[in-house]
């Protein structure tokens, strides 16, 4: 299993290949066409991220002590940020996702990339990804 670390480590990388932002908002919808899509059943006020300009979903199941995510968005920049940050906490322990830090969303140059909408969309995703790991990890100890 690859840690938090290294998956943002490879995420920057991957983004440090393109020369502008035009082709890393390609790369962000193309992540966002691969996102493991969220169950129709999940698609509801309970799942939905408060704070975004877009409808966001995020369901959190844990699998073997894992947190493993899915989601969707009904708008395509917001469904590539939203399979950014599950690329980078999905299949990982709630511990270690709460003690992650998201500094690799500042080395992509993500926020100043957003509009004052989208980044506190960002921000809101961030937060319900660390709620869902406080839930789980509540329900280990």
């Amino acid at each position: 299993m690859k840690t938090i670390e290294a998956i943002q480590e490879e995420i920057v990388e991957e983004f440090s290949l393109f020369d502008d932002w035009m082709q890393r908002y390609e790369y962000m919808i193309d992540l966002g066409k691969s996102l493991p899509l969220i169950a129709e059943e999940y698609k509801t006020d309970n799942h939905i991220i408060k704070g975004c300009q877009s409808k966001v979903w995020v369901h959190a199941q844990l699998e073997q002590d894992k947190l493993n995510f899915t989601a969707d968005s009904d708008a395509i920049i917001t469904k590539g940020i939203i399979a950014i940050l599950i690329r980078a906490f999905s299949n990982q322990h709630p511990k270690d996702i709460l003690a992650a830090n998201t500094t690799f969303i500042d080395e992509i140059g993500l926020k100043e990339h957003l509009s004052p909408t989208r980044a506190n969309g960002l921000v809101s995703m961030i937060k319900q990804i660390k709620m869902y790991a406080v839930a789980f990890q509540t329900q280990l100890n």
